[in-house]
């Protein structure tokens, strides 16, 4: 949509954004900057409803002296139904209207009409800078001399709230972090391998000020990853597992363990020798997206969070490949935690590395909880669509940290079930388990029974599986855009910002 969004410092004096509820005249402070009552009248026109999302526009005759050339009224609809998602919707329409007129500066001063609806101007303003960061996103990366790029401006925005205008900041730098992972997610295979994942981290970790430890090679066959060997070691592209640590410094909070996050990264899936058939392959660039988002999220708690408890993130990289060393339906792998896997089908390999993350966490890292993102199944996408992300929590603290900073992000969570009985689904008759149940019988709850082998008892931990909402196909309201969403990053920084 744009070049870039900032904030100035100063007022643009061309371009007005006010706010309007349903039924209701401007509020006292929009009608003064309305100085000349265009936008007072252009609200009582039969199409101007002030429906959630609507933009309307009013030319106060040029403006005048001291005035606007043009007034935006974003409608927030009734006013007693406006939540933060509702502002991330008017910021997305605001900023489609202000794509398509090349505006370079604008006043947004919607604060006054929000300070009637009970939400935080620091809020309210963090809500509508991340819809503006999200829409600024673009996928130009990869045109080349064939396209014809469309003009971006660069959007500028000033607020004469202070609280308002703060959040708006804060904001714009979670949606600049998503942005991270939606970037990571659009880029191919044959940019995006393992080590470029590897390389990524390192030179991030160094920009941010975390720590970066890259485990590859004979590492991994010493610290016994051996979900990450035997998935990888078809391709060219070696397996690895990136170490990224935040540390609070003087910030630190006594005593406190790590938050430990997990990220599936598999930089392509072809289902290795259970190879995936007709079009399923495609897209599969994706299947890194969990650790996508684990990276983007490493970039807002560094960045923009800064939480007083350290931070680790495991992503188990690798590419699930086909040749003659490929692993095999029947092999059998033993993990680190003495677990032995029986593999009954290679594209079920994303649970494999993830074993040996989560294992590493609990008998390296001592966490507080452990956190894990995945595009795991296809199952969770029958059974909750492209709304919810599944979530498996035993722990109830931690279950309810994450479904309120879900109700902050608007990024939404559904529980799902996790009983014995799942579990007892994935035994197996000649080793401990198997890696994929030939019954499609609780497909998606089957992944997160298998993971729960490798977490040992008493760790809090959070499965989420994000297959059905790391990426959407047509634009889903005015802030989401169709392909990659970077689902996760803005949740796990709204739950770190209240530890």
């Amino acid at each position: 949509m744009f070049q870039s969004v900032s904030m100035s410092s100063r007022s643009a004096r061309k371009i007005l954004v006010i706010g309007g509820f349903k039924n209701e005249s401007l509020d006292r402070e929009s009608a003064a900057l309305d100085k000349s009552g265009a936008a007072s009248s252009a609200i009582n026109r039969a199409e101007v409803t002030r429906e959630a999302g609507q933009v309307a526009e009013a030319f106060p005759n040029g403006g005048g002296r001291g005035g606007y050339e043009r007034v935006l009224i974003v409608g927030l609809g009734e006013r007693g139904d406006v939540t933060l998602d509702t502002v991330r919707n008017a910021a997305g329409a605001v900023g489609r209207r202000l794509a398509a007129l090349k505006a370079k500066d604008v006043d947004i001063e919607i604060a006054s009409a929000l300070s009637k609806t009970g939400l935080s101007a620091a809020g309210a303003g963090s809500a509508f800078g991340e819809g503006m960061g999200l829409i600024a996103y673009n996928r130009d990366h990869f045109k080349g001399s064939a396209a014809t790029l469309p003009e971006r401006t660069a959007l500028s925005m000033y607020c004469s709230d202070a609280s308002f205008r703060k959040g708006m900041e804060r904001g714009m730098k979670l949606g600049f972090s998503a942005n991270i992972a939606r970037n990571l997610s659009e880029t191919p295979p044959n940019i995006c391998t393992t080590t470029a994942i590897a390389d990524y981290c390192t030179k991030m970790a160094k920009k941010v000020g975390l720590s970066c430890k890259v485990l590859s090679g004979s590492e991994l066959e010493r610290e016994r990853l051996t979900g990450l060997i035997n998935v990888g070691k078809a391709s060219e592209q070696p397996p690895c597992m990136v170490r990224l640590e935040y540390k609070p410094g003087g910030r630190a909070r006594r005593g406190a363990k790590p938050v430990v996050l997990v990220g599936k990264t598999m930089v392509y899936d072809s289902g290795g020798l259970s190879i995936k058939t007709g079009g399923f392959m495609r897209g599969m660039k994706r299947d890194k997206d969990g650790g996508c988002a684990v990276i983007g999220a490493m970039h807002a708690i560094a960045t923009v969070i800064k939480p007083k408890v350290p931070v680790v993130a495991l992503l188990a990289v690798a590419e699930n490949s086909i040749s003659d060393e490929a692993y095999r339906p029947d092999d059998i792998i033993t993990f680190r935690n003495g677990v032995t896997v029986e593999v009954t089908n290679t594209d079920a390999e994303g649970r494999l590395v993830m074993a040996d993350a989560l294992c590493w966490a609990c008998d390296s890292e001592d966490p507080a909880c452990i956190v894990d993102m995945a595009t795991l199944t296809g199952g969770v996408v029958i059974a909750l669509g492209s709304t919810y992300a599944g979530m498996w929590c035993d722990d109830d603290n931690l279950r309810g940290q994450l479904e309120s900073a879900s109700a902050v992000s608007g990024e939404r969570l559904w529980r799902l079930p996790h009983h014995q009985e799942y579990r007892d689904m994935m035994k197996s008759d000649v080793a401990d388990i198997i890696n994929s149940s030939p019954e499609r019988k609780a497909h998606p709850i089957q992944g997160a029974a298998f993971l729960s082998y490798f977490v040992e008892p008493g760790v809090a931990w959070a499965h989420l599986d994000i297959a059905g909402v790391h990426a959407v196909e047509g634009d889903r309201g005015p802030y989401v855009k169709s392909s990659c969403t970077g689902f996760g990053v803005r949740l796990v920084a709204e739950w770190l910002d209240k530890m």
